[in-house]
């Protein structure tokens, strides 16, 4: 699980409810520093049990290179509504037509840029339609399904979602923490965010994670059908990652062509692990599409 250091937009932002053809979504958006010359917009799509959150602190240094971030909940994340028991609506085809209806509303290309599962869901996006988007950054999420320990632990979370409410899964998974990882979560950079993000657990509707974490177990190589698509491609990562080997990533920006970043200090969230080398990871390959 993702853990913001803070649950508060960073100075600027405004949080609302972007409305679309296919509902409403919750969004944090930031627009472009003063000053700045507008560079272009960005789309940022969270991950498994993530939100918009994930992505506070590169709102700052990203508006400071000229591009407008929106981060956003998908359907049945966090503040965006969804059905709780009826997984269909989460098939990875629905969420990415949200993508494109979320850019559609927006009213202007977008680079697009999708961590761990959200960047599944935005490579199946740009498949069914790559025309909105300037270019497609895939952060911690790799070509096929997750590693089998990752997997495992899906599975059990799948199996206790079946049988105990979501109350009684956040309990379940806190009193299995180790020490230093309970500690922090309660402290994150020094703010208690627990509480934060137990209402965000709480609000993320269980069909959504039983649906989209069977996804994650089974979802199939489509790297060639992506290499196909005329886009600029970015494979941005930790220097560590236990739900897709940095082999398997490396492998992937090479059949795509991609330029490939590996964020030297961080894990599976880069974005929150090293905020600003991630963001200026993603400026500079933004910068060079647009010179392209």
């Amino acid at each position: 699980m993702s853990s913001p250091a803070t649950f508060t937009p960073p100075p600027g932002a405004r949080a609302y409810s972007l409305r679309t053809a296919r509902g409403e979504f919750a969004v944090v958006d930031a627009p472009v520093a003063d000053g700045v010359v507008p560079r272009g917009v960005a789309l940022l799509v969270p991950g498994f049990t993530g939100s918009k959150e994930d992505f506070n602190p590169l709102h700052v240094p990203l508006a400071e290179r000229g591009y407008r971030t929106v981060a956003v909940d998908g359907r049945g994340q966090y503040e965006s509504d969804g059905p709780a028991e009826d997984e269909s609506a989460y098939a990875q085809q629905e969420l990415a037509r949200d993508v494109l209806a979320q850019v559609a509303a927006l009213g202007e290309p977008v680079h697009l840029l999708g961590h761990s599962l959200g960047g599944q869901i935005a490579r199946a996006a740009a498949l069914l339609d790559h025309t909105p988007f300037r270019s497609l950054t895939l952060m911690a999420s790799g070509p096929a399904h997750i590693a089998p320990s990752q997997q495992e632990r899906v599975k059990l979370l799948r199996d206790a979602l079946a049988v105990m409410t979501m109350a009684e899964v956040w309990e379940a998974m806190r009193a299995m923490d180790a020490p230093e990882e309970a500690a922090a979560v309660e402290l994150g950079d020094g703010l208690d965010n627990r509480e934060d993000l137990r209402r965000r657990w709480l609000g993320t509707k269980p069909a959504q994670l039983i649906s989209t974490g069977r996804q994650l177990c089974a979802e199939p190589d489509r790297v060639a059908e992506l290499a196909a698509v005329p886009l600029p491609f970015h494979v941005l990562s930790g220097a560590l990652d236990d739900t897709w080997p940095l082999p398997l990533l490396d492998e992937m920006a090479a059949r795509l062509r991609a330029r490939r970043t590996v964020v030297e200090g961080a894990e599976h969230s880069p974005n929150t692990d090293r905020p600003a080398e991630t963001a200026r990871a993603l400026a500079d390959f933004w910068d060079e599409t647009a010179e392209d």
